[in-house]
C-alpha cells in the first residue's frame, strides 16, 4: 500500500476550534474558556461543553490565525500562562490537524480563584 494518498484534507474551524480548546483547558493555570465579546464587561467561564466559543479560528492562505480568550487563575503569571498557552496550540495543530500557523494570540479575560 502506498504511504502517500492523493488529494486534499480540508480541516473544520469546529474542529480546529476544539482542539485548541481542549488544548488550552490543559495547560496549568487556565480556569476556562470566555466568549470573545463580553456584553456586559464581566467575562464568565464557559462550560466545557462550549469551549469552542473561546476560540476563534481564522484561516487564510497561509495558514492559521488562533486568538483564546481565557480567564486564568489568580496568582499564577500572566505571561509564563500565556506562553505555554501558545506552545500548546501550536503543537496540538501541528501534530494533531498538521495545518500551518501564523500566529497565536491570548486574550486573557479575567482572573478567578479556583474553586477546590
Amino acid at each position: 500500500m502506498p504511504d502517500i494518498i492523493s488529494g486534499e484534507l480540508h480541516v473544520a474551524n469546529d474542529v480546529l476550534s476544539d482542539l485548541v480548546g481542549n488544548a488550552a483547558m490543559n495547560v496549568y493555570g487556565v480556569v476556562g474558556m470566555a466568549a470573545p465579546s463580553a456584553s456586559d464587561g464581566i467575562a464568565k467561564i464557559l462550560p466545557a461543553s462550549r469551549l469552542r466559543r473561546g476560540v476563534v479560528v481564522q484561516t487564510s492562505e497561509n495558514g492559521v490565525h488562533v486568538d483564546l480568550y481565557v480567564i486564568i487563575e489568580y496568582g499564577t503569571n500572566i505571561n509564563v500562562i500565556s506562553q505555554n498557552l501558545v506552545e500548546a496550540v501550536e503543537f496540538a495543530l501541528t501534530n494533531y490537524a498538521q495545518v500551518p500557523i501564523t500566529g497565536v494570540d491570548v486574550h486573557v479575560q479575567g482572573v478567578k480563584v479556583r474553586n477546590i
